[in-house]
């Protein structure tokens, strides 16, 4: 039974979620807005230290897409996390609230919607804040040199 108290992201599936619900549980890490790079023989997925042009992460809050509601229309590539997409999400950071929770698993305790700080994110080393450099400063031969290890969508 659930009670009143149980948070929607235990008493609902990501399916029944309203769209606040939905959006709420974006950390803003900006992890899902880095450039990820695939090897095309072993189809190993990598992540960069290189975000979308569009990722906000000035200020002390979340990183944040500077054209959210427009940006599929902008970025053709942009993946825009719904419901329908969760059976392809295993290219998504495993720290991603909406991969943990469509595999079972519940939030962290750095998540803003446990902690109730959104600064949690980043004083617990999720965020990309500090730690990315814009597609803009970078030529596409030098992507390979922006591989990370800071970040997995493997399970642990």
């Amino acid at each position: 039974m659930v009670s009143a108290s149980t948070p929607f992201w235990l008493s609902k599936s990501l399916q029944e979620m309203t769209r606040e619900e939905w959006e709420s549980l974006c950390d803003g890490c900006g992890r899902c807005c880095l450039i990820k790079l695939e090897d095309e023989d072993t189809l190993e997925l990598y992540y960069t230290n290189i975000v979308c042009r569009h990722l906000d992460c000035a200020g002390s809050g979340a990183c944040h897409c500077s054209i959210y509601e427009q940006r599929k229309s902008a970025v053709p590539t942009c993946l825009v996390m719904t419901p329908e997409h969760l059976e392809v999400i295993d290219w998504a950071p495993n720290t991603c609230a909406y991969r943990l929770l469509h595999h079972g698993h519940d939030l962290p305790a750095w998540h803003p919607l446990i902690s109730g700080d959104p600064a949690s994110v980043q004083q617990a080393g999720i965020s990309v804040r500090g730690r990315v450099v814009s597609e803009d400063q970078v030529n596409e031969e030098e992507l390979e040199d922006h591989i990370v290890d800071w970040v997995s969508h493997e399970w642990e």
